[in-house]
């Protein structure tokens, strides 16, 4: 596939660190979230359903180590086979449980012959300075890097989603990581309750400042099970959420990434989930024969969309808006 040049891909930010193909393993860990055992809160966040986001050979196996050896061997029968590998901590939160727990658990995963880095999956109420510590020695012998669900930058919609803290202590927790040298990524969601298009825009004055290496992008889907296809029966919470078509989100994602600033790495531009999961169907992407459009489809879409208006990532960043200058 063609390597996309009009915004720092994820793909390319892993073959200039390791002059390779790199693939991330999907690992339940069996952590848990302090928004769902009642220590934040319980239920989870709003529109939450973790099993709709974890790859289907998690359900087979047990120990980390078979979970990497299934995740190698699904990958090498979908997708080219990658001569490295990162386990990537990714269901519920990965920093929450006694650092002992935590060692051990990354110990496995780091044992595996072809893991050559983790990527640990979290909240950002669910770190401090001796799990980043933690972390930080990993980091001195292989590549560890920290994702956190930002969701949102805006309180009133961390609120409405019930997420347990307000963006105060996003902040907090990305640049007490990006201070111990480890790269850190963000994932926002996009048409979540009450936001306007010109909100999603204005985030990214606040994600330039942030200290983070990579992001993703998520547009909002409703899941079956959660408290927000409940509240999508109600007609006015259906109003308070932007819907897209396809060609209206590739405008979207497109007009971010002109104002994201270029040494931002991309590693998602939208969503996937199983049609299972889909409590509303009529919010997916389809192409013009009905067929659910792929996630990996979209990069594609993006990349003719940004050739046509001759655009690229950064197009609209101002670099005065930029205030810390060591972005990882």
């Amino acid at each position: 596939m063609k390597t996309q040049v009009r915004y720092n891909a994820y793909s390319d930010y892993f073959r200039r660190r390791f002059g390779t193909r790199v693939q991330k393993l999907s690992v339940d860990a069996g952590f848990s979230c302090p928004n769902r055992d009642g220590r934040v809160g319980t239920g989870g966040c709003a529109f939450c359903t973790n099993e709709a986001f974890s790859p289907s050979y998690l359900r087979r196996v047990s120990t980390i180590t078979e979970q990497l050896d299934e995740g190698i061997a699904f990958h090498r029968h979908r997708y080219r086979s990658a001569p490295v590998y990162l386990a990537y901590f990714q269901a519920y939160s990965n920093t929450y449980a006694p650092l002992e727990v935590l060692r051990q658990r990354y110990d496995e995963a780091l044992r595996h012959p072809v893991v050559v880095g983790l990527v640990v999956g979290t909240r950002p109420d669910c770190v401090d300075d001796a799990v980043l510590d933690l972390l930080g020695e990993y980091a001195k012998e292989h590549y560890v890097a920290v994702e956190y669900g930002i969701e949102s930058c805006y309180d009133r919609t961390l609120q409405a989603i019930n997420r347990g803290h307000d963006f105060a202590c996003t902040e907090r927790a990305i640049h007490a990581t990006a201070q111990r040298g480890l790269p850190v990524g963000g994932h926002l969601i996009l048409g979540l309750p009450g936001e306007s298009r010109d909100d999603l825009l204005a985030e990214m004055d606040i994600v330039n400042r942030l200290p983070l290496t990579t992001i993703k992008f998520h547009q909002l889907q409703i899941l079956k099970g959660t408290a927000m296809e409940r509240q999508y029966r109600n007609e006015a919470f259906r109003q308070s959420l932007l819907h897209f078509t396809l060609e209206e989100y590739i405008a979207l994602v497109c007009d971010l990434l002109e104002r994201l600033r270029p040494t931002l790495v991309v590693e998602r531009l939208a969503g996937e989930v199983p049609p299972r999961f889909q409590a509303c169907p009529e919010r997916s992407f389809r192409r013009l024969d009905g067929r659910l459009l792929r996630n990996e489809e979209i990069p594609a879409l993006v990349e003719a969309e940004l050739a046509r208006r001759g655009t690229r990532q950064g197009s609209s960043y101002k670099p005065e808006q930029q205030t810390l200058e060591n972005i990882i």
